[in-house]
């Protein structure tokens, strides 16, 4: 894109101050701006309207989990469906690691966070050897690893994993892509600018993995591999389960279209979503749109109706994903803080929110199938989310949980 075609899209979508700074720029700078300038699909913006606004919801009703007692009770059958799947090349994993550990005090990309006391241990090296778990039971079948990172954090997250030697994992099984970006605005749908050159831009949502593969040209990989499975979860839970041939057994022998790993919530209105269905369709209902009626609800064993939380691990038939993926997903507007420069060019990093952030959720994508498995897992040994420092999901009570499971530390 040259300079008069940035100017005419700008000018198109109202976002002319862009270029205020071109001038001063590099040509290195000019070239990189007007590069993401071409990128930007700054039609979301349109979207800040909504912020607040209620997204239109269905009629919610229960779905049944599949509980850890059927699960035991089955377990060598679902080992086994799940085993061979994994040796038959048809399963792969995928890593969404495009976060910074920022709330954690740290400017590098989260999954490089050291959770050790007596030697190192980085939360990228606890899930590589949770997966090097699944291989051993897979009788050593490597499968294949996708890594989604974002632009901010793709050359850190590589230069340290072939810095560490992938943990242990064969380099060769590891295929690395970056999550497509969405541009981060004021309350008007106006662009920020984090600096000169440099338009404001977040991650385009945990929805936004598949596409960004598809946009990364990695179908051809994953057909050529036969892959007709991928498990997706996210960086910050240290103790899960990857592709683990219990569950892909399980949802394979279930003939449903995804696998979801669920926790019993430890209280009825503990802050995660939960698996529901929404108009006879599978769908995540977020704690904050759970009434007290649906709270209260039972099932047929006297248990809460609405008690199993997702931890944001899914199994999913990527054929169905290849043809989500031909439609439009729902764009989340969310409030959040945005640093930004000024009239002056200067850096603010505000206290308090100040714009809109746009996001593609998995709630949506589950919710274009027609059938999903919950399927329940041990919370004390599935489930060390590290979202904040200290105090609830962090890396205090990760820790706690590695030595409740023998992991040194």
């Amino acid at each position: 894109m040259n300079l008069e075609e940035a100017k005419k899209k700008l000018e198109t979508f109202g976002q002319e101050h862009v270029l205020k700074y071109y001038d001063e720029l590099s040509d290195t700078e000019k070239k990189d701006l007007l590069t993401q300038i071409d990128e930007t699909d700054f039609a979301v913006l349109e979207n800040c309207k909504n912020l607040g606004k209620s997204e239109g919801r269905g009629q919610f009703s229960p779905l049944a989990a599949m509980q850890v007692s059927e699960i035991e009770r089955r377990k060598d059958e679902f080992a086994a469906a799940g085993i061979k799947a994994l040796k038959e090349g048809k399963v792969a994993a995928c890593l969404l690691a495009g976060g910074m550990g920022t709330r954690l005090g740290s400017d590098n990309p989260k999954g490089m966070y050291d959770i050790g006391l007596t030697k190192p241990v980085f939360i990228f090296q606890r899930i590589i050897e949770n997966l090097l778990d699944t291989v051993k039971q897979a009788d050593g079948a490597y499968i294949r690893l996708f890594i989604m990172t974002s632009e901010k954090n793709n050359d850190a997250t590589i230069n340290f994993l072939k810095e560490h030697n992938f943990f242990g994992y064969p380099e060769e099984k590891i295929t690395f892509f970056k999550q497509d970006m969405a541009p981060a605005s004021d309350y008007n749908g106006k662009v920020y600018m984090e600096g000169k050159g440099r338009i404001s831009t977040s991650p385009n949502g945990n929805a936004g993995w598949y596409a960004s593969m598809l946009k990364a040209g990695l179908r051809d990989l994953i057909q050529k591999e036969g892959i007709e499975w991928i498990d997706i979860f996210a960086v910050d839970n240290v103790l899960q389960r990857i592709a683990d041939p219990c569950f892909v057994g399980a949802t394979l022998t279930a003939g449903v279209s995804c696998g979801a790993k669920v926790v019993r919530k430890n209280a009825p209105d503990e802050k995660v979503g939960v698996m529901c269905l929404e108009d006879g369709k599978p769908s995540i209902v977020e704690y904050y749109e759970l009434s007290q009626e649906m709270m209260d609800a039972k099932d047929e064993n006297g248990d809460p109706a609405y008690n199993y939380g997702v931890i944001l691990n899914y199994l999913f038939n990527e054929n169905d994903l290849y043809e989500i993926a031909k439609k439009t997903l729902p764009l989340h507007v969310v409030e959040k803080k945005i640093p930004y420069i000024d009239e002056n060019a200067n850096l603010v990093k505000p206290e308090s929110p100040n714009g809109c952030k746009f996001e593609q959720l998995v709630l949506d994508m589950i919710h274009e199938l027609p059938t999903c498995l919950p399927y329940e897992v041990i919370r004390e040994k599935e489930f060390a989310p590290i979202k904040n420092k200290e105090g609830v999901d962090s890396v205090e009570s990760a820790r706690e949980l590695c030595k409740l499971n023998g992991i040194e530390l």
